[in-house]
């Protein structure tokens, strides 16, 4: 059997990680043809020795000089930029592009490696938060297939796997994540130490962030709507501070399918890259360790972001990409310090009711809006560039 040869786009980030991992369970099965990286160069150089890729790339170019001098005895080349991260993903000697980017980057390759008909393993949720409407078209167009990686989208991917008939709606479970447990008057003094600190999930920081205020979860329902051709209406949020069930799927007979499983990426990064089969792992659930499952709705008034993104999700064009770009600006100045947690929301908010809407966006619109929604988010947070 060939080899499935993968470019890894953030290969040092939890996802990335997690990913080599899979790698490394099914050498014979896939081989890392390129590894990148935003900045954490020592990492990389780390993977590329392990891993031996065609090439590399630090997005951060700062970081070139010290990335080229640790890897000048190894027949790797080194790129540098994030240019050449949407061009490692979409040369000739990549199968599977996994992309485990953070944030609206994500877009700019995903695109790329369509046009090049690639399988894509989507981490990237912004990938289709930002523009959905176009990258699914091009998928089709391209004949280039989108398996999910987020757990919730794959737990979703699973349940429809050999269904013919419609689906009723779908449910994404939600842990509620780490400020959960809070009145909402105490949210006006959550620290970045505090909200990292999720009860579940062990994830990089500007998603950990997201899962506090939601902002992630209704993300999710704009990536799910685009991945599986459905309204905002056809898509409910159900608090599940367990974190086993990752998400259902109700059909219109009244029957509800629900993917199981320990709170591990590990199995949906798996069922991607391999996908129709499924990973040999060690994993056993234990349902007499996990006795008790509960459910309840989201507190709207508390996580108003939820909201929000389905307000974008149903009003389309620029909306969610608007969204976006200010809660990247805003997530990075609260772990900087330099707002308050609060103050996310609030520069989503200030960027939604400023910002121009473009109806049916080019790509170049959703570049001018992200542009525009992180002008706005620092200017809301009084940031200095």
């Amino acid at each position: 059997m060939k080899k499935q040869r993968i470019a890894l786009l953030g290969s040092t980030g939890s996802i990335g990680v997690q990913t080599l991992d899979i790698v490394r369970e099914n050498s014979s099965r896939f081989e890392i043809t390129t590894l990148t990286a935003h900045k954490n160069w020592q990492q990389l150089a780390t993977q590329a020795v392990e891993f031996m890729p065609d090439s590399v790339v630090i997005a951060d170019e700062r970081y070139y000089a010290e990335l080229s001098d640790a890897l000048v005895s190894y027949p790797i080349k080194v790129y540098a930029g994030e240019e050449a991260v949407a061009q490692v993903a979409a040369d000739d000697n990549v199968d599977i592009v996994v992309n485990a980017l953070v944030g609206y980057a994500g877009l700019a390759p995903t695109v790329a490696a369509i046009k090049r008909s690639k399988k894509i393993a989507l981490a990237n949720k912004e990938t289709l938060v930002v523009a959905g409407e176009v990258v699914m078209k091009l998928a089709e167009q391209y004949r280039s297939p989108i398996l999910p990686i987020d757990s919730e989208h794959s737990a979703i991917f699973q349940c429809l796997v050999g269904e013919l008939s419609p689906l009723r709606r779908l449910i994404i479970t939600c842990s509620g994540g780490s400020v959960r447990d809070l009145p909402i008057e105490a949210l006006k003094d959550v620290t970045p130490e505090q909200a990292l600190r999720h009860p579940q999930w062990t994830m990089g920081a500007k998603i950990t962030i997201d899962s506090s205020t939601l902002v992630n979860k209704g993300f999710e329902v704009i990536e799910a709507a685009w991945l599986f051709g459905l309204n905002a209406d056809q898509i409910s949020v159900i608090q599940h501070p367990q974190s086993i069930v990752h998400s259902m799927v109700e059909f219109e007979d009244g029957s509800i399918k629900a993917q199981l499983g320990t709170p591990d990426m590990h199995t949906p990064i798996s069922y991607a890259l391999l996908f129709p089969e499924r990973a040999v792992r060690g994993e056993h659930f234990s349902f007499a360790e996990n006795p008790t499952l509960t459910f309840a709705e989201v507190d709207r008034v508390k996580y108003p972001a939820l909201d929000i993104a389905y307000d974008c999700l149903r009003r389309g064009g620029t909306a969610a990409c608007t969204m976006n770009g200010a809660n990247e600006v805003a997530v990075a100045a609260f772990l900087n310090h330099q707002c308050g947690y609060l103050d996310i929301v609030g520069a989503i908010k200030y960027a939604l009711e400023k910002a121009q809407f473009v109806k049916n966006p080019t790509l170049e619109d959703y570049a001018a809006a992200d542009a525009e929604s992180r002008r706005l988010a620092r200017e809301y947070l009084k940031l200095t560039e």
